[in-house]
């Protein structure tokens, strides 16, 4: 390993193609001497075929000028220093900034030592769980805007002053001060480093080299160990090499979840409403009804707020009992507050229709898998049931979406079709184009109309 540390001697040169490559990036970049190897130069990947070229496209500033460095760390280096600090068990909640590390995680470790949980608080509580039994350590990986879910296990459970359970928190930071991203994001991107500090939960900004993490995983080692309570890791955007989970089998059903959205929307009257789902259903959602030119009124699009879409759908269908509120949901959205369902089912909204998309996996943040992606074992219509549900019902084919469309119009609520879909969304898929507060008043407009 060759130190790299070169004098330049025209500050006008470097300063310029600092501008250079901050235009590349639209972001400002650091300027540091740093150590390197054959294997960082030839950024050697891991994942599957089609990363090395996407490795080259994040790291094309090399070409330009070697001593401005936007390093990327290596998923398999950092879940290799991670393990050396006495961290061998993971568990939580997919997010986009995490994705790559994610997916490494998921391709190379045990089901016995990593599960994808229901929501963040499950998985504080698992890893607990975890250290109660072994008296190690796990670490619980989360977007920010899952750091409400844990704030309860935490200061009730982990922190000293309670069980002191020592975990490593490992947190996308969404909407980082100063980087453009969606307002909800915005919001928790700024309240992120308060919530730490108001929950007494110490941490570090995650380096994008591996010398750089070792370090802060030494300080974390040193926290888990003395102290005994968690420890947060806050992780920029572009922290991580790319990585990908190896491809699925081939689809095994009719249609996508965009394909299923349009049958689905087609098939409702004027005056029904939608509560649209968090991620990529409510863009397409939102796409669906630009290409149609139809405006935006009948539908709320529930942005953020991960599995709470029903309990909107609920509050609004108890107060407008003239309209048929239909709740289109995703699979791992219901699982993230399932007890919803109870709710639903007990109250016997006779208006609200539920429909969940089920695709098995957090598509919009790396396409790792959900429980309900296990056909055989996994029921939501049971569940349905279960909870009070008036009948449920599974539909696969454009047929059974609109034949079951015509159930539900028929039926008093409450009712749920699970409707199974293949995973993925096309690459240029949009985002809406109006703001939140925008759609709450348009949505708001509609709902004042009679029939």
């Amino acid at each position: 390993m060759a130190a790299v540390c070169r004098r330049v001697t025209s500050s006008i040169l470097l300063w310029g193609k600092y501008a250079q490559l901050s235009l590349i990036y639209n972001e400002p970049l650091s300027i540091r001497c740093y150590m390197t190897s054959m294997k960082h130069l030839s950024l050697k990947n891991t994942g599957s075929p089609q990363e090395p070229q996407e490795s080259v496209k994040r790291g094309r500033e090399d070409e330009v000028m070697t001593e401005l460095v936007r390093d990327f760390l290596d998923p398999a280096q950092f879940y290799q220093a991670v393990k050396n600090i006495g961290v061998d068990f993971f568990c939580g909640v997919p997010d986009s900034l995490l994705k790559d590390f994610c997916a490494y995680v998921t391709a190379n470790t045990s089901k016995e030592h990593h599960i994808i949980t229901a929501n963040e608080g499950n998985a504080v509580a698992l890893a607990a769980g975890y250290h109660l039994a072994t008296g190690k350590y796990g670490m619980v990986y989360l977007q920010n805007s899952g750091l409400g879910n844990i704030v309860n296990p935490v200061l009730s459970l982990a922190v000293p002053e309670v069980y002191s359970v020592p975990l490593l928190l490992l947190i996308g930071w969404r909407g980082e001060p100063g980087k453009k991203d969606e307002p909800q994001h915005q919001v928790q991107g700024k309240a992120s480093q308060k919530t730490l500090d108001a929950i007494g939960v110490p941490y570090s900004i995650l380096p994008d080299y591996i010398e750089g993490a070792q370090q802060v995983l030494s300080s974390a080692k040193q926290h888990l160990e003395i102290i005994k309570g968690p420890y947060a890791l806050l992780v920029k955007r572009q922290t991580f090499l790319p990585y990908k989970l190896p491809p699925d089998a081939s689809d095994i059903f009719p249609l996508n979840r965009e394909e299923a959205l349009k049958v689905i929307v087609s098939a409702l009257g004027e005056m029904d409403v939608t509560v649209g789902t968090t991620g990529m259903l409510s863009r397409e959602l939102f796409e669906y009804r630009e290409a149609k030119h139809q405006g935006h009124g009948r539908d709320f699009l529930t942005v953020g707020s991960m599995g709470h879409a029903s309990a909107i759908a609920l509050g609004i269908a108890v107060n407008k009992p003239e309209r048929q509120v239909y709740c289109l949901d995703g699979d791992g959205a219901a699982i993230m507050h399932m007890g919803t369902m109870a709710t639903i089912g007990q109250n016997g909204t006779t208006n609200l229709k539920h429909i969940i998309i089920n695709n098995g996996a957090h598509d919009s943040v790396g396409g790792q898998p959900t429980d309900a992606g296990h056909h055989d074992t996994f029921f939501f219509t049971q569940i349905a049931k279960g909870c009070g549900y008036k009948e449920a019902w599974v539909a696969t084919s454009e047929d059974d979406i609109r034949s079951g469309i015509l159930k539900m119009k028929d039926m008093a609520g409450p009712v749920l079709m699970e409707v199974k879909v293949n995973k993925g969304a096309r690459k240029n898929l949009g985002r809406p184009t109006t703001t939140p507060l925008e759609n709450k008043k348009e949505f708001m407009a509609n709902l004042e109309k009679s029939s």
